[in-house]
């Protein structure tokens, strides 16, 4: 076990308590106090990726968290990413490069190589830089996993790492998961457990601290602050509970819709709506966070087909199974609506994944083993390739730059004879075909593999003057910050709020000094 200072483990009471957030405050506030920091995770399960400017592949999360820390990604920060493919088998992608696919039956046996991966890349990081600020995954209190835990109490003990357990206040239940988080573990993981953090309260403190001072009664550790909830301040997503963290708005003067589907704002009544598919195994839906980031733009992720229908733009985002996605959009009548809006000029966009649902036909001998017609409303078809593409492309699009990145085995062109191996819903739309960034445009129909490309604010804005125009909306961008600013102001209000509400001496002194002395062991009596 290492044992040398420089480093802290965020870990949560469950999935979504708001690691990767704190995670990155305090990467940010680290980094403003001269402090060289990296952040790591050893283990991502997310379908949410970026592609690092070494071509490697790593968790989205951990690419912002660099750009707190004010460093360039790479590999190192997220060696071990599972991207599921099907509730059984996910798709590894070790050290930014593909690496096989992985069975839920094999996942405790296939543990080994990959926690030699993760260990090794810490011990790097931790060589290299003066801090590591660590996130764990999902909670460390499952002990069902725990034998082969690298990611959590298994990572802090390889690496001599205090811990600090952040809880989701909003959802209720916080003290029960504190006390309960630090009860189930065994007796030499709670000595790595150093102190709780109260994440997203809305009200007055006063209230709670007097559950506060009896959690630290009874757990003998600390709680080192209550952060409150900061609207408008989201980081991109890893799991499916914080698909469209957007969703509290963050434009501008942003004005969320109501209902279960509503995520998003805009300017009330006359927003321009953006209806983003929510498949089953939707990839990158960080793609329509800068859409969310426009004022006067209201974004819905839905299943709804009378959304889909009724919106001013439709998006079929990215997936990491395109075939079988593509065949629960027709099972859903979803195929219908879209096919319907191309043929009525309406705007609809695919990306990556949704792109290739929009061809003619789709063969792909890798991820499915099928052969399927596409949609049938680009002129292109599409093969699947072994080898898995990552880059950083650049383009333009009537005069705008465009700074990207790409994840894709499916290789779209234009098709031999156009019409060929159209689906069931018959004619192609009317207009003239044209290159769109890497991919085609026909009629109101777009098309592109091209992650991160609506995070260029002129390419971002123009595009929607057009896409809504067609739809005869004279939409046009209100100003502000662009989306890269947007970010750092975020960023800069997570540190800020670190800064305000957390002890950082306390903070400082477990990345400094590392695992507190005389840390008591809870002994419940089902212990015994």
């Amino acid at each position: 076990m290492t044992t040398r200072a420089g480093g802290l483990l965020v870990a949560g009471t469950t999935s979504d308590a708001g690691k990767s957030l704190v995670a990155a405050g305090i990467c940010r506030w680290l980094a403003r106090q001269g402090i060289r920091v990296a952040p790591f995770k050893a283990q991502n399960m997310s379908n949410n990726s970026m592609v690092c400017p070494d071509g490697a592949e790593i968790g989205r999360a951990q690419w912002v968290q660099a750009m707190a820390a004010g460093i360039a990604p790479e590999a190192a920060m997220n060696p071990v990413l599972l991207k599921p493919g099907s509730d059984h088998t996910s798709h590894v992608v070790l050290m930014g490069r593909p690496n096989g696919t992985l069975q839920a039956g094999q996942y405790a046996s296939g543990r080994n190589t990959l926690a030699a991966a993760a260990f090794g890349a810490l011990d790097d990081l931790r060589a290299r830089f003066d801090a590591v600020v660590c996130e764990g995954a999902g909670s460390p209190a499952e002990i069902n996993l725990r034998a082969g835990d690298y990611v959590n109490m298994g990572l802090a003990r390889h690496a001599g790492l205090p811990v600090i357990v952040v809880a989701d206040v909003d959802r209720g239940g916080s003290l029960a998961s504190m006390y309960g988080t630090v009860a189930l573990l065994d007796a030499e993981d709670q000595r790595h457990l150093a102190g709780f953090v109260v994440n997203k309260f809305r009200g007055d403190v006063d209230i709670l601290r007097p559950g506060l001072e009896r959690i630290a009664e009874l757990t003998g550790r600390s709680v080192l602050g209550v952060l409150p909830w900061l609207d408008g301040v989201w980081i991109d997503s890893e799991d499916a509970l914080a698909l469209g963290g957007w969703s509290s708005g963050l434009a501008a003067d942003a004005s969320p819709s109501p209902g279960d589907d509503a995520r998003g704002g805009g300017h009330a009544g006359r927003a321009l709506t953006v209806a983003v598919v929510r498949l089953p195994r939707i990839s990158n839906a960080t793609d329509v966070d800068a859409l969310a980031c426009e004022p006067g733009v209201s974004v819905t992720l839905t299943t709804d087909p009378d959304v889909v229908a009724t919106a001013d733009l439709a998006v079929l985002p990215g997936s990491r199974a395109t075939v079988s996605d593509l065949g629960w959009l027709r099972q859903h009548g979803l195929d219908a609506a879209i096919v319907a809006r191309a043929r009525a000029g309406q705007a609809v966009l695919g990306i990556c994944g949704g792109y290739q649902m929009l061809a003619e036909r789709i063969v792909d001998p890798v991820e499915s083993g099928h052969t399927v017609d596409g949609l049938g409303l680009l002129p292109t078809e599409v093969t699947f390739v072994p080898d898995k593409r990552l880059g950083r492309p650049r383009g333009s699009w009537l005069g705008h730059e465009v700074d990207a990145y790409e994840i894709h085995h499916g290789v779209a062109a234009r098709s031999a004879s156009p019409g060929a191996h159209q689906g069931h819903h018959g004619e192609s739309p009317a207009g003239h075909v044209e290159p769109f960034l890497d991919g085609w445009r026909q009629g109101s129909v777009w098309g592109t593999t091209w992650h991160g490309a609506f995070e260029n604010d002129g390419f971002r804005r123009a595009w929607l003057m057009e896409a809504a125009a067609g739809r005869g909306r004279p939409w046009r961008p209100a100003g502000g910050p662009g989306f890269a600013e947007q970010r750092e102001i975020m960023l800069d209000r997570l540190a800020d709020a670190i800064a305000d509400h957390l002890d950082t001496t306390a903070i400082m002194r477990l990345v400094d000094s590392g695992l507190p002395e005389g840390l008591p062991v809870i002994s419940p009596e089902w212990r015994s």
